[in-house]
């Protein structure tokens, strides 16, 4: 039964008006409704979104409750969550069709193809929210945040672009600010170790997710890290 549902949130997905999707890394196109090839790369608020507004991605979006969240608060920016699972951003790309939240859309790829789908200078800010923290120290290349990454950022983000991280991961945490501070190209604008032990210094932290309340009745602390790249 279970299998039936993931392939029916599959079949969903791809007939949706708000998503795409791309799965050959050697073939970096992508996919709209009824497999039909599109080109976004430097047009997605031209193409998909009818406007000029400035572009936020969120990587590793899960379920897409961030994405929906910043979208609602923010109608004159867009957004678009990035992750690998459909049937998980199945339930975002679904719950903005329902609400009519025009600013949403969703992308199923792999983040390691990611410069693929976007122009140079196209990209406003990047938001990483509770990513995989790959704890072994041999899969660190694998984090969001490392300099693999960095430099995949680096070829869409705007020069005055930005990247957030919020987890409860402290490795991830820690990493991040080393990763930073080995980069003469990085400059941190803001950093908490626990961003509730204040008031919060962006209203969007205040988003909190299904994982995030989850991490929070365990008694764990959320981390967050604002920086710049060049």
């Amino acid at each position: 039964m279970a299998q039936k549902n993931k392939l029916q949130k599959f079949a969903e997905f791809s007939s949706f008006s708000n998503t795409y999707e791309n799965f050959d890394m050697k073939q970096p196109l992508l996919q709209g409704i009824g497999g039909k090839k599109v080109h976004l790369k430097g047009k997605w608020s031209q193409n998909h979104f009818k406007n000029d507004h400035p572009l936020i991605l969120e990587l590793a979006c899960g379920h897409g409750q961030y994405t929906l969240n910043m979208a609602r608060l923010n109608p004159h920016i867009n957004f678009v969550g990035v992750d690998i699972k459909g049937a998980r951003i199945w339930k975002g790309a679904k719950s903005a069709l329902e609400e009519n939240i025009s600013n949403a859309a969703f992308l199923r790829t792999r983040i390691e193809c990611i410069e693929h789908f976007f122009g140079p200078g196209e990209v406003a800010e990047i938001w990483i929210t509770f990513p995989d923290p790959f704890e072994r120290k041999s899969k660190s290349n694998r984090r969001l945040t490392s300099q693999n990454f960095l430099k995949r950022y680096r070829q869409f983000l705007k020069p005055t672009g930005v990247i957030h991280l919020k987890t409860d991961a402290d490795s991830l945490y820690e990493f991040t600010h080393d990763v930073i501070a080995e980069d003469p190209n990085c400059t941190i604008e803001y950093q908490s170790s626990d961003i509730y032990a204040n008031t919060l210094e962006n209203p969007l932290l205040g988003i909190q997710t299904y994982y995030e309340e989850m991490h929070l009745s365990g008694g764990k602390t959320i981390k967050y890290i604002r920086f710049r790249i060049c």
